[in-house]
């Protein structure tokens, strides 16, 4: 509210006593907090030992999209125990999200084990079949490079030649990367299964 002006047309000043109006001091603002698993996004391995149920692996891929992993390969299989199944998961996180992940896994009803062996000696394979296309120009072509990449032809058609490889993901991607210039009628991967080096097993551990 405005004072009204003296007799000779002139606002009061306002004194030391005068109240004046504050700007109130900005709110101290705590810097972000860094949460936890934000660092460097790498491909992890994860092996998992599960009772051979029904909805388990509807259990394990949901939590993994809880957390919001893409999974890039599952592979599940039988183990040399008839109730009990064997998981191989490949997805991209970094450290310590994947960590926390395994050990939600752990809880799990029916899970038995689960191993992070990304930074660990491993045998690793996937088996890919690629159906390529194939003419009677190239056809020599596509198979010299089948055999240099230690495939096999599993079947022979007029317009088509189907190889099966094996190998790495890298090496599966490298072959790929080769014939996808003569054309790729039809792709199918198992996704990597591994097993550690050395005289440890994942398996005999569940035993004990």
């Amino acid at each position: 509210m405005t004072a009204d002006p003296d007799s000779n047309g002139r606002l009061p000043v306002a004194d030391a006593t005068t109240p004046r109006a504050t700007t109130p001091a900005p709110s101290h603002v705590p810097p972000t907090r860094a949460l936890p698993g934000s660092g460097e996004v790498r491909r992890h391995v994860l092996v998992a030992v599960v009772l051979d149920k029904p909805g388990v692996l509807n259990r394990v891929s949901s939590l993994m999209r809880a957390r919001n992993f893409n999974i890039d390969s599952l592979a599940v299989s039988h183990t040399d125990r008839p109730d009990v199944s064997r998981m191989t998961i490949t997805l991209h996180g970094d450290d310590v999200a994947v960590e926390q992940a395994a050990k939600q896994l752990y809880r799990l009803i029916d899970v038995l084990k689960v191993q992070d062996v990304t930074s660990e000696p491993t045998v690793e394979h996937e088996l890919a079949l690629v159906k390529v296309r194939a003419t009677d120009g190239n056809r020599a072509e596509i198979l010299q490079l089948v055999e240099l990449s230690r495939g096999r032809v599993v079947d022979l058609a007029e317009g088509s030649v189907v190889v099966e490889v094996t190998g790495t993901e890298a090496e599966i991607d490298a072959f790929v990367a080769l014939v996808r210039n003569y054309g790729i009628k039809e792709l199918v991967r198992t996704g990597a299964v591994v097993m550690a080096r050395g005289s440890g097993s994942i398996e005999e551990a569940i035993k004990r």
